[in-house]
C-alpha cells in the first residue's frame, strides 16, 4: 500500500460495494479531508492504494 499522509492518526478507509462497482474513501481523521475513487469491486487493493495517494495529494495542496 502507498504511504499514508503524515498525520499521527493515520487514515480511515471506507469501502462500499454496489453491484460490480466499489467506492473507496480515504479520510484524514485530523482534518476530516476525504478523497474518493470508484472502480470495479474486484480491485479493492488498487482502489485503496489510489484513494490514499489521492488523499495525500489533496492534503499536500492544502498546505
Amino acid at each position: 500500500m502507498a504511504a499514508a499522509p503524515t498525520t499521527d492518526e493515520g487514515v480511515i478507509i471506507e469501502c462500499i460495494v454496489n453491484g460490480a462497482l466499489m467506492k473507496v474513501s480515504a479520510v484524514d481523521p485530523k482534518t476530516g479531508t476525504e478523497a474518493c475513487v470508484f472502480g470495479p469491486a474486484t480491485a479493492r487493493e488498487a482502489l485503496t492504494r489510489t484513494a490514499v495517494q489521492k488523499l495525500a495529494m489533496v492534503l499536500k495542496k492544502q498546505k
